[in-house]
């Protein structure tokens, strides 16, 4: 039996959602094979995008360190180093498969969508477009805000023990906090898609967000302090705020939806 899927058209059970166990584990396993293969393809463009990623990635590092006096900055200058026979090749795979992510998210959404649709309206498997879309900026615009605040976080971190210390850091360090970091902001940003989808679920409604404000916002703080994985202050709040935006923006679409 070949592990590629044939793509296929839905029964009519599919799309109604009169699938047995076994139909919907069947169905799952058919999304999960095609959202691996959406990765490795979208994986073989991060390994075209590889140099200009990483060029990218640290300039912030290198403005920092060309920022330090000369008597404080490391001897490899903006160079990161790698101390491990492995690190270039763990290095390499960590950010082709980060870029294969990003480059296969909206076929990875799209086979989530297909396989919780059987279970929501009409109406609601129009918005699959909507869905996708928004989902991909997100996250893209989350990653933005999190390279607009590396600069300042990497300064609060690296000069944060003095200016005793000479920051030395290694290429699997480095690389491996700019990828979490991305991470952690893109499915932050995803935040609101969450609340909307909760709200057309009818799990949670306009009125009932609206009087979780101060309990949302505690959650918002703790979330943002233990998601992201510098936990300095400026990244903090550099997440804190637009979770917060996107609560009453996510209050206002589900009202709207008249939820």
């Amino acid at each position: 039996m070949t592990m590629i899927p044939k793509l296929r058209r839905r029964t009519p059970e599919q799309r109604t959602g009169t699938m047995t166990l076994l139909e919907h584990l069947e169905e799952l396993r058919h999304r999960i094979i095609l959202s691996f293969l959406a990765l490795a393809f979208g994986s073989v463009g991060g390994w075209f995008l590889y140099p200009t990623f990483i060029r990218i990635v640290t300039r912030p590092f290198c403005d920092y360190v060309m920022s330090l006096p000369r008597e404080q900055r490391p001897p490899t200058g903006c160079d990161l180093t790698v101390v491990g026979t492995l690190d270039p090749f763990t290095i390499k795979l960590k950010v082709v498969i980060a870029l294969g992510l990003f480059i296969a998210l909206p076929v990875v959404l799209y086979q989530l969508w297909s396989f919780i649709v059987p279970g929501l309206t009409s109406r609601e498997r129009r918005m699959a477009v909507p869905f996708i879309a928004a989902s991909t900026i997100l996250f893209a615009l989350g990653g933005l805000v999190a390279y607009i605040t590396l600069p300042k976080g990497l300064s609060f971190l690296l000069g944060f023990a003095g200016p005793d210390f000479t920051p030395l850091i290694t290429g699997s360090s480095f690389i491996g906090f700019v990828v979490l970091l991305t991470m952690a902001f893109g499915l932050s940003f995803e935040f609101p898609i969450l609340l909307i989808f909760l709200g057309m679920a009818g799990v949670v409604s306009s009125a009932r967000l609206r009087a979780w404000r101060r309990p949302a916002i505690v959650l918002i703080a703790v979330f943002a302090a233990v998601i992201t994985p510098s936990s300095d202050p400026y990244t903090m709040l550099a997440m804190m705020i637009p979770m917060y935006l996107f609560y009453e923006a996510a209050i206002i679409v589900i009202r709207l939806l008249k939820k």
